[in-house]
């Protein structure tokens, strides 16, 4: 396969360089592969559609290609006629050719960035930019307070955005790892790298994409875990160390015996419309995590013995690490007898030996569920962080270097995974829970009506009243039916985990869809009732902490009052107390979005953040914001650093939790490289963000005039948003110009495709009932249109400068940081739109009478479009990113055919159609799976689903 060089502007050598090169390199290893497995037949057609789609391209953009001047339109009907013309079988093989490609290319992409990355960090990298800048302008006493007060939190989730099997990320990965090593065309070593990737190739193409059965959550837990183990092994401990040296030369520690970055998970505990999640999963998962966090820590131990070789014939050792050692060979009689003779004299090495052993049995009492024995095992990370205490005292007063070293990294590991891996968060919805308290309250007779039937303040007295009283609800064991039973067995499982795993393992009860503290209360009485909260006696306690999630309209805009209703009750912040003073509020960009429009939902939840940290801080509470966001700009997506530097001044106390998911995780967590930056972004972003921004950037009298102007934008923006939502032909438009009905049978995620019945109001937009926000973007995506993205925008800002605000937004645009990143990601988004491909899709599948919405949707793009434009000054889109430009503009060549072919295909399956090779009928079977195979190729050539 052909690839076309950049531009001759572009330097001749370089990263840049090595990027073409690698790309040229893996297409004609692609092109032979399609030669050996197909004949030159498939390769020749691969070539004519992609020549005849560059064509198209140039023609439309006003240019001339090797083919000469050619009228773009004819140029694109002429690809459209061949590829229509195509038998199934060679239409499946042509769009899993370019798919291919551009698996490739994105592979050869990732490692470009790597190689940039590498070339740039004789620069400093980004914690040594945050770390001096803190201590020149804050001082060394603040950036200590930023070291005491970090906790940086990726969260997993399963939500299913990746559409690519693992079995086939696997083997770019074994691509990436080739190229990795630099070699010369006509050298030995350059022969050798491509028979092995000619090889691998090979056996991608006889790889079968398409998943043929969902994940069960289990499945999405070990590529959870994958990437996990991964991450620990070493772009965690590089970042760590990094950070602990910077902050080292100005006089400043982390905190020993915990890390400023940990890992969250949702894998097992997201309940959410999910039923595959059952409290007999969460065990299962929560075992995984356990054997894995384990391995982890035992070959740190390992290494550990390996390197602490110190005898006492040579050196002192601290009385205390003789007396602990005593005790664990007291504990421990079955270590092997030659250990403890060979490490005689090597005192750090028969310790580390008993840390093993108590690892092992660790793991083996989590298996089976046995309970702990002192000084046998851990019950916690806790234990396992004293016994290294007592070895760094010793190290610390007779080979400091070592402490700070090679014990150091292995601490900061161990601290990050502990014996749990990831803390799980669980989620569920509050409905669910007024259903369990009401199974509890109606048969005590107290109530003047059923429970379900009360308002809402009056439930929120009734469950306030509770939670403060001491009384128990019910006996025990309690056993409620349905959708109540599961919640009560989680909030047993959560006890039984913790007793199991200790407290680290899970922390935080989400409730989704809280449209009031009753909701949150609600979930906190049941978790009294389970013990697992206890607000009297001698000893309270609060196991876990409770976390609203506001991601409708009307929540973020009442953000404030819902969580100053639950702090102003006096119980419920009893139970804050007892969780440090630390109330965590979930935000919810998703559905946010999907309801409201890209520019409003952003700005809600801007908003949102300043209210609560006002409420916060009238509590007297710590604000930890966990933010929800999705892999594409349409749900919340975009650079983590941008998005955490566009916070309110003040929102950020070195706390923070944001969800990785889907492609993203691929994205920024396959390579070393990759997860190094992303991980050091975060916490360059983090640190900077708590100790430099606690104050406003802008003049009190600016920030009220850009308030006033974002809301001026985001009315119009909304109104022009939900007068395409509130269509009620717009279902119908969107069912047809796009694959939704097929995106279910990717089989990309263990949860359903649609949310269950009880569920289906919480969308608000009419005739989308049950529909995710990831389906919804997923579908705009794949017909190019991705709606979800950009619409509105262009309206909001012919608004705001019709009423005489140009120039201030122009100002706003440079001076604020919310407002320049929405329009960033708004830009992106509007250059992956193609709405020329997108009418393809409309004059092949939308019935006639539908045809006017997408004329609405062609003038806002335009509007759009022309409005960023003109605020950026640029003449083109993305012209201050060249590179990121020209890249979707190559791969244009390799995309186009595969939309064009889906339109195709489409109809075929809409029209019961199914034609094969030399006249054969094929079911819809085969039909599906090409067309599963079209939405796999857009994926991967967008780089983005939902």
């Amino acid at each position: 396969m052909h690839v076309d060089p950049t531009p001759d502007a572009a330097p001749a050598a370089g990263p840049a360089a090595e990027l073409r090169a690698d790309v040229r390199r893996l297409s004609t290893l692609l092109g032979e592969s399609l030669v050996r497995q197909h004949g030159p037949g498939l390769l020749r057609l691969v070539e004519e559609v992609r020549l005849l789609t560059k064509e198209s391209k140039e023609a439309a953009r006003g240019g001339a290609g090797a083919l000469g001047p050619w009228n773009a339109a004819d140029v694109a009907e002429q690809v459209r006629e061949l590829l229509a013309s195509l038998p199934l079988d060679e239409a499946t093989e042509l769009v899993r050719a370019f798919a291919f490609y551009f698996h490739l290319a994105n592979a050869a992409e990732q490692l470009h960035r790597v190689r940039e990355l590498a070339g740039a960090a004789d620069d400093g990298g980004w914690l040594a930019s945050a770390v001096r800048d803190i201590a020149a302008q804050a001082g060394p006493e603040a950036l200590q307070k930023v070291a005491d007060s970090l906790d940086v939190r990726p969260v997993f989730t399963a939500h299913p955005t990746e559409a690519t099997r693992r079995s086939v990320l696997d083997k770019l990965r074994a691509i990436d790892r080739i190229l990795e090593v630099p070699s010369r065309e006509g050298t030995a070593l350059r022969r050798r790298q491509d028979r092995h990737l000619a090889e691998i190739i090979d056996q991608m193409w006889q790889t079968d994409e398409v998943r043929l059965v969902s994940p069960a959550p289990l499945d999405e837990a070990r590529n959870a875990v994958y990437y996990l183990s991964a991450i620990l092994a070493g772009p965690l401990p590089e970042v760590l160390d990094d950070l602990a040296g910077l902050l080292a030369e100005h006089g400043v520690a982390l905190p020993a015996g915990r890390s400023p970055l940990r890992f969250g998970s949702w894998i097992g505990g997201d309940r959410d419309g999910n039923p595959n999640v059952t409290a007999e999963v969460t065990r299962e998962i929560l075992g995984l995590q356990n054997q894995t966090a384990v391995r982890i820590a035992v070959s740190i131990v390992d290494e550990l013995i390996s390197t602490l070789s110190n005898s006492t014939d040579l050196t002192s050792v601290l009385p205390e690490l003789e007396e602990s050692i005593g005790a664990d060979l007291a504990k421990l009689p079955a270590l092997d007898p030659r250990v403890m003779e060979l490490n005689a004299h090597e005192p750090y090495r028969l310790k580390l030996t008993c840390i093993k052993a108590k690892l092992l049995n660790t793991g083996r009492r989590v298996a089976s569920g046995i309970p702990h024995e002192p000084g046998r095992d851990y019950v916690n990370a806790g234990q396992l962080a004293a016994d290294f205490d007592v070895i760094e005292r010793s190290l610390r007063a007779h080979s400091p270097l070592a402490a700070d070293g090679a014990l150091g990294t292995a601490r900061r590991i161990l601290a990050s995974c502990g014996l749990h891996l990831a803390t799980l968060d669980i989620r569920e919805q509050a409905d669910y829970h007024h259903e369990a308290v009401a199974l509890l309250l109606d048969p005590l007779g107290e109530l003047p009506g059923p429970y379900a039937s009360l308002p809402r303040e009056e439930r929120r007295r009734l469950l306030s009243r509770e939670l403060a009283s001491r009384r128990p609800l019910t006996g025990h064991p309690v056993v409620l039916p349905g959708h109540a039973g599961r919640v009560y067995e989680t909030m047993r499982v959560i006890r039984q985990s913790r007793r199991l795993l200790g407290p680290d393992v899970i922390e935080t009860y989400i409730v989704s869809v809280t449209r009031g503290p009753d909701d949150v209360l609600a979930a906190a009485l049941l978790a009294r009732e389970a013990g697992l909260v206890r607000l009297h006696g001698e000893e309270p306690y609060a196991h876990v902490g409770f976390a609203p999630l506001l991601e409708t309209l009307d929540e973020l805009r009442r953000a404030a009052e819902i969580v100053d209703g639950l702090l102003a009750d006096p119980a419920y912040r009893e139970l804050v107390r007892l969780r440090g003073d630390v109330q965590e509020v979930m935000l919810g960009y998703s559905d946010s979005n999907m309801e409201s429009g890209v520019f409003t939902s952003q700005w809600e939840i801007h908003k949102a953040q300043r209210t609560l940290r006002d409420v916060a801080a009238r509590h007297g509470v710590r604000l930890r914001l966990f933010h929800g966001r999705g892999g594409s700009v349409g749900r919340g997506g975009g650079p983590t650093h941008e998005a955490i530097m566009a916070q309110p001044n003040g929102v950020l106390e070195g706390e923070i939790k944001f969800t990785e998911q889907g492609e993203v995780i691929s994205d920024k967590y396959s390579l070393p490289g990759l997860a190094r930056e992303n991980l050091e972004l975060s916490l360059a972003a983090v640190m900077r963000a708590t100790a430099l921004h606690r104050d406003p950037h802008t003049a009190l009298a600016d920030r009220e005039r850009f308030s006033a102007l974002m809301d001026l934008v985001s009315d119009a923006a909304y109104t022009r948003y939900r007068g395409l939502i509130d269509d009620p032909h717009l279902p119908a438009y969107f069912a047809a110009s796009t694959p939704v009905e097929l995106i279910g049978q990717l089989n990309i995620g263990s949860r359903p495709a649609r949310r269950p019945e009880s569920d289906m109001a919480s969308d608000g937009i009419p005739g989308f009932e049950g529909m995710r926000a990831i389906t919804w973007v997923f579908g705009w995506t794949q017909s190019r249109q991705i709606v979800p993205g950009w619409f509105g925008v262009g309206s909001g800002l012919r608004a705001a400068r019709e009423a005489g605000r140009d120039r201030e937004l122009r100002e706003m645009f440079v001076k604020w940081p919310i407002f320049a990143s929405v329009i960033s990601n708004v830009e992106m988004t509007l250059a992956k739109t193609d709405l020329e491909i997108a009418s393809h899709y409309v004059s092949t599948l939308v019935p006639p009478d539908l045809h006017g919405i997408f004329a609405s949707i062609r003038a806002e793009y335009e509007l759009t479009v022309a409005e960023v434009r003109r605020l950026s000054g640029e003449d083109e889109l993305l012209d201050t990113a060249p590179t990121l430009k020209r890249t979707l503009e190559i791969r244009d060549q390799y995309l186009d055919p595969i939309s064009y072919l889906q339109a195709e295909l489409l109809r075929r399956l809409r029209a019961g159609e199914g034609r094969g090779a030399a006249g054969r009928v094929d079911g819809s079977e085969q039909l599906q799976r090409a067309l599963l195979i079209t939405i796999n190729g857009i994926a991967a050539g967008l780089r983005n689903t939902g």
